[in-house]
């Protein structure tokens, strides 16, 4: 099967016009231009698959996706880690070629499992219980060749922030945020990327995490572009949701996005079927001066079933470059 990205089509269609200007009469160039148009249009495009360039050719487009992996657990049965952690992998990187993603539930030995599949990505986190390796990490994982790791932290949602495995509010379990600070070696853009877990009980928890954040991410990120991501347990309607998208400047990548929304309006699903439309409770937004230029849900199946309880979500954005960065001798 043939995938086109749509900014071919124009040199299609002006080789076209050369070649048939000089082969045929006018009037049959146009039939057989219109009907060559009408071919490719009808051909299926693969959104998640295009090329991460921007309009001028530049290939600076990184690629973000907030994935729950669901953790390992055998009560999953056919379900559990072991049968689809390849399938995991496979939509991270080898499929849908993400720069940068940020996972949730993840466990230690899953994370070393992903390593495994995944050759040139780190990743940097810690686990939530103790700020080492026990219990769930809110991971991010990215592409060792393009981004040089500059800062990382984590911090608990709770009143002692910097206290491992401290639980505030109505919180059933532990939440954590992991973050980290890149730099892009290829457009020399600087950015910090948050990562995180709301409660899945707690609505106070979940509204005063969401607090938490406007008050702590700003100062974290210094005046440098950020991103936020991860599964928030909870819906566009709800009152977590409007205190993050009413930080000024942040904004949800999905009404950012200058092709609009692909895919379902769901994320979370029982492994064959998703819940309703508008039910999405994962979610990345980003910051001012960044781009959207796609948002994503993806909903690949293997044999049938999804790979995780939970739909990734996907945004390609654009960094702006720093002046002078190309007559520094940046890439």
């Amino acid at each position: 099967m043939m995938f086109f990205a749509i900014k071919n089509l124009k040199s299609v269609w002006l080789g076209s016009i050369i070649l048939f200007n000089n082969s045929v009469a006018r009037a049959g160039a146009r039939r057989w231009l219109f009907l060559i148009m009408g071919v490719l249009l009808m051909l299926p495009v693969n959104v998640a698959g295009f090329l991460h360039t921007d309009e001028t050719g530049q290939q600076d487009v990184i690629r973000l996706m907030s994935y729950n992996i669901r953790y390992n657990t055998s009560s999953d049965g056919i379900n559990a880690w072991p049968h689809r952690a390849d399938h995991v992998a496979d939509m991270m990187v080898h499929r849908h070629g993400a720069d940068i993603i940020g996972v949730q539930e993840a466990l230690w030995g899953q994370l070393n499992d992903l390593t495994q599949r995944l050759p040139g990505y780190t990743w940097v986190g810690v686990g939530r219980a103790d700020g080492d390796r026990r219990d769930e990490f809110s991971a991010i994982f990215f592409r060792e060749d393009r981004f040089e790791l500059m800062q990382t932290n984590t911090f608990w949602l709770s009143r002692s922030p910097y206290r491992p495995g401290s639980r505030s509010w109505d919180a059933a379990i532990t939440r954590i945020v992991t973050w980290a600070r890149f730099l892009d070696r290829q457009t020399g853009a600087e950015f910090v990327v948050f990562n995180t877990h709301f409660d899945h009980r707690g609505e106070r928890s979940r509204r005063e995490s969401a607090r938490l954040l406007r008050r702590m991410m700003p100062a974290i990120a210094d005046g440098s572009p950020y991103i936020l991501m991860g599964d928030f347990n909870d819906t566009e309607d709800s009152r977590m949701y409007g205190v993050l998208s009413g930080i000024r400047g942040l904004d949800d990548a999905r009404y950012l996005s200058e092709s609009g929304h692909h895919g379902p309006t769901a994320t979370f699903n029982n492994w064959v079927e998703l819940r309703g439309p508008e039910t999405k409770i994962d979610f990345i937004f980003v910051k001012e001066p960044i781009r959207v230029l796609r948002h994503i849900i993806l909903d690949d199946r293997y044999n049938g079933r999804f790979p995780s309880d939970h739909l990734p979500v996907v945004a390609d954005i654009l960094l702006p470059r720093p002046p002078g960065w190309e007559k520094s001798g940046g890439e």
